[in-house]
């Protein structure tokens, strides 16, 4: 199988399969199949039908989707954060096609459409702390903690239910430049 390279901009007809992706990456024993799952620290969901309907319908919102033919297998959020910020989230990979740097193709993909759609000049995400895998993973893509960090949403299920009570997000940025010509 080759890597996707043409991404489809998320539409309300796709909310049920992007559903199904987000929370296979993330939760449960499908997750457990990739590296890059909450599963030991979450339970629950990820996010909803509801959530991801919102977010396609909001201007300052995209949603890029990543298919091996009719097959969705990854996705990525950015978000017009502030001036010349975005914020980037909801990397998903199916865990099938985790290692096969689809990660990367879709972090690329997202830093494009910051800087096209949102004129960010900046970057950032929120990753658990507990994740140090996945903020390595990061880090290697030229992502830097700031030293901020941000309340774990307890008590609020849409965001999942908490296995462990020391949850908190920590933020890391990254400049974006221009696309080599």
């Amino acid at each position: 199988m080759t890597l996707p390279i043409d991404f489809a901009v998320a539409t309300p007809t796709d909310v049920p399969a992007l559903h199904a992706l987000v929370e296979s990456a993330y939760r449960g024993d499908s997750a457990r199949g990739g590296w890059t799952h909450e599963a030991d620290l979450l339970d629950g969901q990820r996010t909803d039908h509801d959530a991801l309907a919102q977010a396609i319908a909001d201007p300052d919102h995209i949603i890029l989707l990543a298919r091996d033919g009719d097959a969705l297998i990854g996705c990525v959020e950015v978000n017009r954060a502030a001036a010349g910020r975005a914020y980037l989230g909801m990397l998903s990979v199916d865990p099938d096609w985790q290692g096969r740097a689809l990660g990367k193709v879709l972090i690329n993909a997202a830093e494009e459409a910051a800087r096209a759609r949102f004129g960010a000049t900046h970057i950032e995400m929120t990753v658990i702390r507990q994740r140090s895998e996945l903020i390595a993973y990061y880090q290697r893509r030229g992502y830097a903690l700031t030293g901020e960090t941000r309340p774990f949403p307890y008590g609020d299920e849409r965001f999942g239910r908490p296995r462990v009570a020391d949850l908190i997000f920590v933020v890391l940025a990254k400049p974006l430049t221009s696309p080599a010509v």
